[in-house]
């Protein structure tokens, strides 16, 4: 079912510059897509970084998508998950509700032709992107608002695909999906399609990076440390009232976010003093005291869609750390820096899970669960567990140039009462890597 678009009124452009902003998108104070903000737009400027190209990095994403399925031999690539969509169109429509209520849905066609199934309401959010070659509506067959119909609209949205696949991948019936409703993968079975996993498509395809996308992270990575220097400053005037939550630290990190043109966190790991051991207790209204740890990780999603997930902790208060806290401080720091050091292109998963510097035995048991993840628009493939989280056949890849990769460290004694989490994000470059991450470490918690 194709929408027929009704032209939208002009809309005034800001007469003291072009039509376009530095990154392509139209100057004229009311674009649809969003984006970045002027405060990002000007600490970018002071910073001399380079704007991406967004309309050059949707075109490189959809080229690489395109790409793979030629590789594969599969004839469409069926996409349900929110960000995978945002990969392949850059397009975005409530991506938080669509992630539990599926109303959205892309198909790509091995010969490049790309439809978007969107909200009815809704075309103009997706125009903007001349990749995209037809709108559609009816990929909603969750039972919310399909109620006891839903097998009867998941089989009319598996006619539609039927529809778009014979005119556009002929006889290859072999379609891609990554995440689907359990009735619309019986129907498109039903239809004759042989359903194969597409995150294996979408993952690999999007673990590297382009020119734009890294540019992309440089300027959502300036960002999100912008960010944190506003929450840093307000934990530190804050916590010495006794009147300050993790809740309300935890807050200025979403504003200033915001304010920025970012999307949203994905988690809430925040914590104070004895809260932070152990690791993965979510903020909450416990009011931080003078003289305690407080330590977080961003897992933020910010300009551009782009994920900047980086780690820091710090000791609020003019006391002194304890000697125990600055010696697993230190023991941080030289696990990601020697994790760091190893990354090159050609090396691989295995050698980086069973290298490299190893936590102390009193670290182990609340370690974290990987040693590196991939990164992008949200924690990507590849994985690089621990080695007691070694899988043989589930790792065998090496590292390329374009990855971008986060290095973690927790350090966080069993029985203890703090914990020091630590986590850069890193470009794999032609000859080595450039850590991306430029925020300073606490030199309250470093040893000297």
């Amino acid at each position: 079912m194709n929408i027929v678009h009704t032209p939208r009124p002009p809309r005034k452009i800001d007469p003291s510059r072009g039509d376009r902003l530095g990154d392509g998108s139209p100057n004229d104070n009311d674009r649809v897509e969003i984006g970045p903000t002027q405060l990002a737009f000007a600490e970018w400027a002071a910073l001399g970084l380079e704007l991406p190209d967004l309309q050059r990095m949707r075109e490189f994403r959809w080229r690489r998508l395109t790409a793979a399925l030629v590789a594969r031999d599969i004839g469409g690539l069926l996409l349900f998950d929110p960000l995978n969509i945002r990969y392949a169109t850059d397009t975005t429509n409530m991506q938080l509700w669509n992630s539990h209520n599926p109303f959205r849905a892309v198909l790509l066609c091995a010969d490049g032709h790309m439809v978007i199934w969107e909200y009815r309401q809704a075309p103009f959010l997706v125009t903007y992107n001349p990749l995209i070659a037809e709108i559609r509506s009816g990929a909603s067959f969750f039972y919310n608002v399909c109620g006891d119909r839903t097998e009867a609209d998941a089989s009319s949205f598996a006619g539609q695909v039927a529809e778009v696949m014979a005119a556009h991948a002929g006889s290859n019936r072999r379609l891609a999906v990554d995440k689907i409703m359990v009735h619309g993968l019986r129907a498109l079975e039903r239809a004759g399609f042989e359903v194969l996993e597409g995150e294996v498509v979408t993952e690999r395809t999007r673990a590297i990076k382009g020119p734009d996308e890294i540019a992309a992270m440089r300027c959502a990575s300036a960002a999100c440390e912008a960010a944190i220097a506003e929450m840093e400053r307000a934990c530190r005037a804050g916590v010495p009232s006794g009147r300050m939550s993790e809740d309300d630290v935890w807050s200025v990190l979403h504003a200033e976010n915001i304010r920025r043109g970012g999307e949203w966190i994905e988690t809430r790991l925040l914590a104070s003093g004895p809260r932070t051991n152990p690791w993965f207790q979510e903020c909450g209204p416990r009011l931080i005291q003078p003289d305690e740890i407080v330590a977080f990780d961003t897992d933020l999603i910010g300009a551009y869609g782009i994920c900047i997930d980086i780690s820091r902790t710090w000791w609020v208060g003019d006391g002194r750390p304890t000697n125990e806290m600055r010696s697993a401080f230190a023991h941080a720091l030289d696990h990601i820096r020697d994790h760091q050091a190893r990354l090159r292109p050609g090396v691989t998963i295995r050698e980086l899970v069973h290298g490299g510097h190893q936590l102390e035995s009193r670290y182990q048991r609340q370690k974290y669960s990987c040693k590196m993840h991939g990164v992008g628009l949200c924690d990507e493939w590849p994985f690089v567990p621990y080695p007691d989280g070694w899988a043989e056949g589930a790792f065998d890849v090496a590292l390329e140039p374009g990855m971008t990769i986060c290095v973690e460290a927790l350090v966080s004694p069993e029985g203890g009462d703090f914990s020091i989490k630590l986590e850069d994000q890193v470009l794999i470059t032609e000859t080595g890597c450039e850590n991306l991450t430029k925020y300073p470490f606490d030199p309250r918690l470093m040893a000297g």
